[in-house]
């Protein structure tokens, strides 16, 4: 009976237990291994009003690159001639 009793303990604190405090422990490991190797989380800005509803807000739009430019007499791309093959 005790062998059971024990065994049914041991169950329980490795299915419940475990995962709890290995995650603790991993947590903590992560924040000690950052902080050692200088990562540094930048501070979050002051947060802007939220846009009223149907708004759009845009917070970053990236730069349009210059289309090269064509021959004048360009009218298209290349065109591959092709058979159809039954």
């Amino acid at each position: 009976m005790s062998f059971w009793l024990t065994f049914i303990l041991i169950f329980l604190a490795l299915r419940y237990v475990l995962p709890i405090v290995l995650r603790l422990v991993l947590t903590s490991f992560m924040r000690k291994q950052m902080r050692n190797s200088g990562f540094v989380v930048p501070p979050q800005s002051r947060p802007s009003p939220s846009p009223a509803p149907g708004e759009v807000r845009v917070d970053y739009v990236p730069p349009v690159a210059a289309e090269p430019e064509r021959p004048r007499g360009f009218k298209g791309g290349e065109y591959v001639d092709f058979e159809e093959v039954k």
